[in-house]
């Protein structure tokens, strides 16, 4: 591994190099914005939920490697899930499916797990009102 990519796990590497499900959701019922104001990593999640499941999940982000890479691999782990799994998604969880970050890139990772709980919450309310 070269210096620039020390400390990153391959599964982040792909992610970062090969993003999924990069773009605007047109349809989606529950957004969750998030910015760090550690490094100024912004993220936007876009979700579509049908008969509370995540049936798609689409983001948009400016941010680091680990910012992207986690995003990505945030809407693979919450493609067909339940709102009561997703809502269980932790920042650690994030992080030990990324296979590790390096400790100075810790804090980027949260923002996809923020930003989940996020559109989460906005969804109930929606729901409520």
């Amino acid at each position: 591994m070269s210096d620039r990519t020390e400390g990153y796990s391959e599964i982040t590497l792909d992610h970062f190099e090969h993003p999924r499900n990069n773009g605007v959701l047109e349809n989606a019922n529950a957004v969750g914005y998030m910015t760090n104001p550690v490094c100024g990593d912004s993220l936007v999640l876009m979700l579509r939920i049908e008969d509370d499941r995540i049936v798609e999940a689409r983001w948009q982000s400016d941010g680091c490697a680990a910012s992207l890479a986690a995003s990505s691999l945030l809407t693979e782990m919450v493609g067909g899930v339940s709102l009561a799994d997703a809502s269980q998604i932790t920042r650690e969880a994030v992080v030990d499916a990324l296979g590790g970050l390096p400790a100075s890139k810790l804090h980027a990772s949260v923002l996809a797990a923020d930003a989940l709980h996020h559109a989460l919450a906005e969804y109930e309310k929606k729901r409520e009102s």
